[in-house]
């Protein structure tokens, strides 16, 4: 028996797109494959909007720490898509190309100021949830909200990554050109 779910849930062409949805597919949703695929659920798509306004847009994390978070996620998920999109955020961020690297790695090959936040990722995705010691530091550090914050960054993301493995959802081409051209230095 194949494994057809990479047809079954194809990123959706413009042709393709349904109704109702032109204002997403004009927006972030017509620029990413993810989106594309989502897209075979119109209902999920729109009510994916507006969480993911606040994940990717509104975090008290701000940009730099949570791309250190997606891609510490995107990494324990093994979601490639997510990792490579996420090598492209993160570098516009600011992060560079070791900082990246780390965060595939061992804890204590992380860099020690993405440690604490690789460590609640971590945590998370081997516990389900973050034991009172590391709340309290979090929030020391990224403060009440960004604990929240961090919690449902990756559980965005997971969501993202069971979605994106499952569908076996292509890279898009300009992130494909983007990292041919200029790739991940370890």
């Amino acid at each position: 028996m194949s494994d057809r779910t990479d047809a079954l849930f194809a990123p959706l062409s413009d042709s393709d797109w349904p109704g109702g949805l032109e204002d997403l597919r004009d927006g972030f949703a017509g620029r990413l494959n993810v989106y594309r695929a989502m897209a075979h659920h119109p209902g999920l798509l729109r009510a994916w909007s507006e969480l993911r306004e606040h994940i990717v847009n509104q975090t008290t994390l701000g940009p730099e720490r949570a791309e250190v978070v997606i891609l510490r996620a995107a990494h324990r998920l093994q979601a490639p898509y997510e990792w490579s999109q996420h090598i492209l955020r993160a570098r516009r961020v600011g992060l560079s190309d070791a900082r990246i690297s780390a965060l595939a790695s061992s804890l204590e090959q992380v860099d020690p100021q993405d440690r604490l936040l690789a460590e609640a990722v971590d945590c998370l995705m081997a516990n389900n949830r973050l034991p009172g010691s590391l709340v309290e530091t979090l929030a020391e550090e990224v403060g009440r909200e960004g604990v929240l914050d961090l919690i449902a960054t990756v559980g965005f993301y997971t969501t993202l990554g069971y979605l994106l493995n499952t569908a076996q959802t292509p890279l898009d081409e300009d992130a494909e050109a983007a990292l041919k051209a200029r790739p991940l230095q370890t």
